[in-house]
């Protein structure tokens, strides 16, 4: 690999590139300044501005109350930080839905308003008329199959999907749809490895899996949860890479006691 090559920035071409030569691609979630500036010198291929967000970062129970606003906060100060990564930003609950022009609002207000590189929309043939108007307009689109969080009440549980002959047959069948319409890849959550290991052979885009099994053309966890930060999610796909909960709480323990037993400042730390 030339110089030039191993230093460019990472493209949705690229990206394509990564499959064909079966190269894993590596995505991560980040909402702030700090922890990007953090992910992409690491070498992630991907950051996601997921509405995760609204979880990790606002507290909210399910990704629906986050806005368009916020999204597009959290996305400027991502996009800030970032020199090689490609930066996907995740359309809202409500921004896409049922409607293609506000979609198509909504993507345009994400691109002109972070200069990230590309959208997310979950679902598949009934979302397809907002995914091809995104596209008209030359904003790539990220398609996200299996379990979607912004339908959650309509699943009612974040159990594995996929797992009946009919919706697995429909996952495959709007795989094929997000493909040929001219999405760029697509992220398949919490589906079975088989199915997964299906639709990235039959596909020309890569598929990014999240409990989806290792044949996927690549991965992709929430920041705060491979790091150990959140503690109250363990589902059986996620491995921790670190405890920084404990770390964290350690070193702000100290901090209290130093302050209160007046430790700190100390006199090389006072002008």
């Amino acid at each position: 690999m030339s110089v030039e090559s191993a230093v460019r920035a990472v493209t949705t071409y690229r990206l394509t590139e990564m499959k064909q030569r079966g190269e894993k691609i590596a995505m991560l979630t980040s909402y702030d300044y700090s922890m990007a500036k953090i992910v992409d010198a690491a070498g992630v291929d991907v950051i996601l501005v997921g509405d995760s967000a609204a979880n990790v970062m606002a507290g909210y129970e399910t990704t629906l109350p986050i806005t368009l606003d916020m999204m597009i906060y959290h996305a400027r100060s991502v996009v800030r930080a970032v020199n090689r990564a490609l930066v996907v930003v995740d359309l809202p609950f409500g921004t896409y839905q049922g409607n293609s022009k506000v979609a198509l609002d909504s993507a345009i207000r994400i691109m002109k308003e972070t200069e990230a590189d590309a959208v997310k929309l979950e679902g598949g043939e009934e979302i397809l008329e907002s995914v091809q108007r995104i596209l008209s307009a030359g904003i790539p689109v990220m398609g996200h199959l299996g379990l979607t969080p912004q339908s959650i009440h309509k699943f009612g549980t974040y159990a594995v999907r996929a797992q009946e002959v009919a919706e697995a047959e429909k996952l495959v069948h709007d795989a094929h749809l997000l493909n040929e319409t001219g999405c760029f890849a697509v992220v398949l959550e919490k589906i079975p490895a088989a199915l997964a290991a299906r639709v990235t052979a039959e596909l020309s885009i890569p598929t990014i899996g999240i409990g989806a099994g290792g044949a996927t053309d690549g991965q992709v966890l929430v920041i705060h949860d491979m790091l150990g930060i959140n503690k109250g999610f363990s589902p059986r796909f996620l491995r921790r890479y670190a405890d920084l909960h404990a770390l964290m709480t350690g070193a702000v323990s100290q901090y209290v006691g130093d302050v209160k037993s007046r430790n700190f400042p100390n006199e090389k730390e006072q002008y």
